[in-house]
């Protein structure tokens, strides 16, 4: 069977005072995962732990910054992959003293189906 993309959810997340990529990261994705609702998945009766694959990828301005496996686990469902790409936006203060990191997320789900 072929793994079809059946979802694909967009996010943005932030973190205001502190430059914590990863923290960015999270609110991302739980933005994107709020605006789902995956019915579908119990109805066409897939595993959700082993037949349901989850790509996540998150977009800042400095991806070596971002915590993979803390992204990977804030997924409740799914063989997750997460991959942190340059993206997203900082915006320092006037004194460039205090950075804003605002994520992007893309989160695409996929089913194998015939």
């Amino acid at each position: 069977m072929a793994r079809k993309r059946v979802i694909l959810e967009l996010g943005t997340g932030n973190d205001l005072h502190g430059g914590d990529y990863t923290k960015a990261a999270l609110r991302a994705v739980q933005d994107a995962l709020h605006h789902s609702s995956l019915t579908m998945i119990r109805t066409l009766k897939v595993d959700a732990k082993t037949g349901m694959f989850v790509d996540v990828t998150i977009g800042v301005q400095q991806p070596d910054k971002v915590d993979l496996e803390k992204v990977r686990a804030s997924l409740p469902h799914g063989i997750v992959t997460v991959k942190a790409v340059k993206g997203g936006l900082d915006v320092s203060d006037p004194d460039g003293k205090d950075i804003a990191v605002i994520a992007s997320a893309a989160v695409a789900v996929r089913l194998e189906l015939p």
